[in-house]
């Protein structure tokens, strides 16, 4: 019998800027009695449109024999609390047959069971059964498994930390913390995660090995003390299709064929290894910001086909109930779109690990520098943007008129010898394909023997070296477009090569235009430190304002992420491409991958040497001391313009271990706190559930979303013709005193530059702590006191004791109301 189908929408208008549409359906079946039901929430309209065709054309298939429809793997949220007692645990009762529907229904083929920061399971299922199960009394959301992309000898002295000094000291380097990285996985005979003297794992660690092909469980030791792996939503993501686990090139083990996760791991927690380069680049001693601590890896992620959320989803549920203290996760939105909240798995399964006490560090997204492309958004991670470091690796081209323009490479292979080489842009004559170097785009006969101009952007960058030299080219400059300006980011090219900003790739393109007989090559220059200025923030970081709740400001704060040595698989060249067959110990990757553990593994030192703070108070400490300056002593800048950064670029500033060891203040948040604040954006209790995981009721009056105890300040007026004149809003904050005097005054002041049309009130303006009152609450006012072009308005708040200074960034923004 075919299943009847009737659809009808309601459109739930949230707090700005998205749009959700509720899908309500009726459905009847031979099996099942008639049920409407609430299916899914997605932005609206397009994602709406897709899925009411997705789900007329799975309702045409019959349940009772699936075969004509395609299934797809769902992740049901249960209320667990629901289980009948004759059922002994939880996946029993979800693979029964009274769960699935009675009678003579099937039994669910069951992917995962979650059962510690996310009550549920997931399963392959057609969608139409899917819809019908999410009528269940007890699940209380449904969502499709969605695909997400993976977003050092130097960086931690950047960070300000120093042997048998300071935090490392004071923190033992971090060696009773365990970090899990929810990455790719760990190559395991790597130095980097050597045990040499490493004391035993600390006793309350429940994690395992889990063995497979080329995995035995003797490769974890004190240092790597957990390795699992996740590949059951991509095994049924994947069936009769293409993609999936390539078998050849990897395993069904915890090891990693791809590199990413090593370099994560290895970023927040490797240890001292000597003698560490990539191929002479970056040479001298790599280390993790906490070389002590102990690393717990989860591969979530399988080389050249990402991350499916129902494995991320399991990966958190197991790192957390194994007793990780700190989780990193180097993974982003696959579809560029900011899912509320609720149909988040990364959210969700963060939130359940935050209100356990786990720390949760995240990437903040590789799309800038657009505005409104920060990822992973939500209130309780703590969310890390990209800046550069004090080291480049410069290459020059020269032009056949003697002009020497800089840009940046990673190229160890034979140097160009001779004299100057002949140059071409094949874009000129060949169309979009060819300027941008894409696969069989470039003739031979146009290039061989010679240098190559091919712009950045639709294919890796190193994959465009590939075609140039299969094409019989000798060399190629990789020029940035204009959204990439003149952020550059170095590569280890499979021929010379070498990338230039946007200025100077159209100061070349000129010549080639007019010049007779254009010629260049290209010189390499090695390794360069003390670079000014330093840090800068990279153009890829993402930026704010954040698209979901513009009254949470995101990125949180910025870390080294560009160019950083970290520890590689040796399954992988270091281009990561398949058919790069060179071999190296070490790599240098850039990405907000790369700075989100650098915070993980500052978070590890900051909770050995506080552990009873708890996530937002080490985050809170972190951002209250981030720097704004560069070494110059400026204000940092933003690598894709030149000009100075705002708070929508680095949040509350770069990481700044040697301060955060001792903030002196902190802005604390508990679980109940998160819960109003889910409140305060419209959230009801049976979606507030999704995420917390208990029945949870909203106060009777709505709380104000800005009045979550965040250590940045962001509020919204609507938008006038012009920025309207004397609007105002007041936000409460609570500031607890984390310093080693019990008593203590600190003083507001109020920091912002000429002509921003603001008033900041502070009340009170003074705080006074004692033994037996450490928390302190104070509001603050805001006012827009001049008509303005309604662009964004900055400021900063600072509370000083005469040797701390805890700073917070207020921002002021404008928007359209719906």
């Amino acid at each position: 019998m075919p299943v009847a189908v009737s659809l009808s929408l309601h459109f739930h208008r949230p707090p700005f800027p998205t749009c959700y549409c509720s899908v309500y359906v009726t459905l009847t079946h031979s099996l099942f009695s008639p049920h409407t039901l609430p299916l899914m929430a997605f932005p609206c309209p397009h994602r709406l449109l897709i899925l009411i065709v997705t789900l007329i054309a799975a309702a045409e298939a019959d349940l009772s024999a699936t075969g004509g429809a395609k299934k797809k793997t769902f992740v049901f949220r249960v209320d667990h609390r629901a289980k009948p007692s004759v059922f002994p645990t939880h996946a029993q009762w979800y693979a029964s047959a009274a769960f699935s529907g009675g009678g003579g229904a099937t039994p669910l083929p069951l992917l995962h069971v979650y059962d510690t920061v996310f009550h549920g399971f997931s399963a392959s299922l057609v969608p139409a059964h899917a819809a019908v199960l999410s009528a269940h009394p007890s699940v209380l959301a449904v969502f499709e498994d969605r695909l997400r992309r993976l977003d050092t000898t130097r960086s931690p002295q950047f960070l300000g930390l120093r042997n048998q000094d300071g935090l490392w000291s004071d923190s033992d380097y971090g060696s009773d913390v365990v970090v899990g990285v929810l990455d790719t996985g760990v190559w395991p005979e790597h130095r980097s995660f050597s045990d040499r003297n490493l004391g035993p794992v600390p006793s309350r660690w429940r994690g395992a090995c889990e063995t497979g092909p080329g995995f035995p469980v003797s490769l974890c030791n004190r240092k790597l003390v957990g390795a699992r792996f996740f590949s059951k939503g991509h095994d049924a993501s994947f069936v009769g299709g293409g993609g999936g686990i390539n078998q050849t090139v990897e395993s069904r083990s915890p090891r990693d064929a791809d590199g990413h996760g090593t370099h994560t791991a290895s970023t927040a927690a490797g240890r001292h290894a000597f003698r560490a380069s990539m191929a002479g680049y970056a040479a001298g001693i790599a280390k993790g910001v906490a070389p002590k601590a102990r690393v717990a890896t989860y591969k979530v992620c399988w080389k050249g086909s990402g991350c499916l959320d129902s494995d991320i989803l399991a990966g958190f549920d197991r790192a957390v109930a194994d007793g990780v203290d700190v989780i990193s996760v180097s993974i982003g939105g696959g579809d560029g779109i900011a899912s509320p909240y609720y149909l988040d798995p990364i959210a969700i399964g963060s939130f359940g690990a935050v209100s356990r006490g786990v720390f949760v560090a995240s990437s903040a997204g590789n799309d800038g520098p657009t505005s409104m492309s920060v990822t992973n958004v939500a209130p309780w991670l703590t969310t890390v943007g990209a800046g550069t470091i004090d080291r480049t690796f410069p290459a020059d081209v020269i032009l056949g008129d003697g002009r020497r323009l800089s840009g940046v490479s990673l190229y160890s292979g034979k140097p160009l010898t001779g004299s100057k080489y002949p140059l071409v842009y094949p874009g000129k004559s060949g169309g979009l394909s060819a300027s941008l170097c894409m696969d069989n785009s470039l003739d031979p006969k146009m290039v061989g023997g010679k240098i190559v101009i091919c712009d950045r952007g639709s294919s890796p960058r190193v994959a465009k070296g590939h075609v140039v030299k299969d094409a019989g080219g000798v060399g190629m400059i990789l020029a940035n477009g204009l959204s990439n300006g003149e952020g550059l980011v170095g590569d280890a090219h499979v021929l010379p090569a070498c990338a230039v900003g946007y200025s100077e790739g159209d100061v070349i393109k000129a010549y080639v235009a007019s010049a007779a007989v254009p010629t260049a090559t290209i010189q390499f220059r090695g390794t360069v430190l003390g670079v000014k200025p330093a840090p800068v923030v990279a153009s890829f970081s993402g930026r704010g304002p954040n698209g979901l709740t513009p009254s949470i400001l995101k990125p949180d704060l910025i870390a080294p992420g560009v160019n950083i040595l970290a520890a590689w698989t040796g399954a992988a060249g270091p281009t990561g491409l398949d058919s790069d067959s060179r071999r190296t110990e070490f790599n240098i990757l850039s990405g907000t991958s790369m700075a989100c553990p650098h915070v993980s593994g500052a978070a590890a030192l900051l909770k050995s040497a506080h552990p009873d703070w708890s996530p937002a108070a080490i985050r809170s400490a972190m951002m209250t001391t981030g720097r704004l300056d560069d070494n110059r002593r400026k204000s940092m800048t933003d690598e894709s313009t030149g000009k100075p950064a705002t708070p929508f670029d680095i949040g509350a500033g770069h990481l700044n271990l040697d301060r955060a060891m001792d903030p002196g203040l902190v802005y604390d948040i508990a679980t109940q706190d998160y819960v109003a604040f889910l409140c305060a954006i419209g959230y009801d209790p049976r979606t507030l559930q999704v995420i917390t995981n208990a029945p949870t009721a909203c106060p009777a009056k709505r709380p104000a979303a800005e009045d979550l105890n965040y250590p940045s300040i962001s509020v919204t007026f609507p938008a006038a013709a012009g920025a309207a004149a004397n609007q105002s809003r007041t936000v409460r904050r609570t500031a607890t005193n984390v310093g080693s005097m019990a008593e203590a005054v600190y003083k507001a002041r109020v920091e912002m530059a000429e002509g921003q049309g603001l008033a900041v009130a502070v009340t009170p303006r003074k705080l006074a702590f004692t033994a037996g009152a450490r928390r302190q609450r104070f509001k603050v006012s805001v006012t827009a006191t001049a008509e303005g072009d309604g662009g964004p308005r900055f400021a900063y708040l600072v509370w000083s004791d005469g040797s701390h200074e805890v700073r917070s960034p207020i921002v002021v923004s404008w928007i359209q109301p719906l």
